[in-house]
């Protein structure tokens, strides 16, 4: 198996890190690492659920530390652990209070009930992935339908359950759409080849591509699964991260309840604390909800999950927060929102930057990053650069990015790590480091790419 973001370019960046070269990580999206500050009021509840009561909520000067709705809230934490706070096992599931917090969340989110006895809070969403696909996968036979490009977690998962990966092609020219006829015609190869497909990955915002689909084309996909009886693998864990005026997110989910499908689909769909604007990728908070699932099948996620025991305590503190917030009437309230609208401009701001700058150097093309963290820029390579990386024994997009890295110290992924198509070359890169490191990045970028047309020319 492989997995780029943290493969041979990152481990060089750590190692020149370590010889003291200044390195912009822009590989992952890893806010809180490249500068995003944390929100406060989810810190001030975590701190004290974490606490002893007498250090903590039940201190007699608690409240001139503390704001009385992160008390109030962290009180409702504790007691829906049974007093044994963040250092117990929970539920295999995870602490029933927090996934009602999950499905009052979904249900508000789609409009449909939601059962938190469907929930599963994981350690972060790559957790539940893992679940589902190993669910799915039995043997080298077994398929799973990804977008190209998409998120190694799923090709280099894929490659160490034995399964079969197989792609389907985001049109790039048309903003990365997914297109139902690439879909019918890479499913029809599959099952010829002999290839049982038994799953379809959406990443929605995408991942890397930074697209967000329309609710018509989330409802193409869901109606493309439920005619193929395919398990659909919902990845939203960018749902908060729309940027684009006139895009909004829509859950696999509600599309499947618009069109009368809910119940006609399985559908696992993921949430994560790392993205959106908490960024606590450390927690390793997350939520997985399996809607029209089996009992059996159920049955068997259920095992999966208890042989891990359950996710971690301080992350599933962490999605209660994310998905309930203070109270509108509370103290911590506008401080809260203020804190997430200046994380919020400033990312949309970036993406704009970003997007724009690499599309002004000659050489580059990149589609808006309209939501997610990232940008998937195509890249000319210059005539001499395969026979160069071929020399070299690798591909032309990790040299690309060894060369970037060694001579600006920006730390980038190459773009076959994701997958795309043939001839094509390029690289993924966040925006997540501060404003004006991302402006003196877009330039090192073009002075780079100069060089490097030069020298391979």
């Amino acid at each position: 198996m492989e997995y780029a973001v943290r493969g041979k370019v990152v481990i060089e960046a750590d190692k020149l890190a370590r010889s003291g070269k200044s390195i912009i990580y822009t590989n992952i999206g890893n806010p809180h690492s490249v500068g995003q500050s944390p929100l406060t009021w989810p810190r001030q509840v975590l701190s004290l659920v974490d606490l002893p009561p007498s250090a903590g909520v039940d201190h007699p000067d608690v409240l001139k530390l503390y704001p009385s709705d992160a008390v109030s809230r962290a009180r409702e934490l504790q007691s829906m652990m049974g007093g044994s706070g963040t250092g117990a096992y929970s539920h295999s599931q995870g602490v029933l209070g927090i996934r009602q917090d999950v499905a009052d969340f979904c249900a508000s989110r789609d409009g449909v009930p939601c059962d938190p006895d469907l929930i599963f809070l994981t350690n972060g969403a790559s957790a539940g992935i893992s679940h589902v696909l190993q669910t799915c996968v039995s043997g080298e036979d077994d398929g799973v339908m990804i977008p190209i490009p998409q998120y190694p977690i799923y090709s280099a998962t894929l490659a160490l359950l034995g399964g079969r990966q197989v792609g389907y092609a985001l049109d790039e020219g048309n903003g990365w759409e997914a297109n139902v006829s690439s879909m019918e015609r890479s499913l029809q190869e599959a099952k010829d080849a002999g290839v049982n497909v038994r799953a379809f990955v959406l990443i929605n915002p995408g991942n890397p591509t930074g697209q967000v689909l329309s609710k018509e084309a989330v409802g193409e996909v869901v109606k493309f699964c439920a005619k193929h009886g395919l398990v659909l693998l919902a990845d939203e864990v960018y749902q908060e991260n729309v940027y684009c005026e006139g895009k909004a997110f829509t859950s696999c989910k509600k599309a499947a309840a618009d069109m009368g499908l809910l119940g006609e689909v399985e559908i696992a769909s993921f949430h994560s604390t790392s993205k959106g604007i908490f960024g606590e990728c450390g927690r390793r908070g997350g939520y997985m909800e399996l809607t029209g699932f089996d009992k059996e099948v159920f049955g068997q996620i259920y095992k999966l999950a208890s042989s891990g025991l359950c996710s971690g305590l301080p992350g599933q503190v962490m999605t209660s927060l994310m998905v309930k917030g203070p109270p509108s009437d509370g103290e911590s309230f506008s401080s809260f929102e203020r804190e997430k609208g200046e994380i919020f401009g400033s990312l949309k701001r970036r993406a704009q930057m970003v997007a724009d700058g690499l599309n002004a150097i000659p050489g580059f093309t990149c589609n808006a990053a309209e939501g997610a963290m990232y940008v998937f820029p195509r890249v000319t390579m210059p005539p001499g650069a395969a026979a160069a990386a071929a020399a070299e024994g690798t591909n032309v997009d990790t040299m690309y990015a060894l060369s970037l890295l060694r001579e600006t110290g920006i730390c980038v992924v190459p773009a076959a790590g994701f997958g795309q198509e043939e001839g094509r070359s390029g690289f993924r890169t966040t925006f997540l480091p501060p404003e004006e490191t991302m402006e003196e990045a877009v330039r090192m970028f073009k002075t780079h790419h100069e060089g490097f047309v030069e020298k391979y020319k």
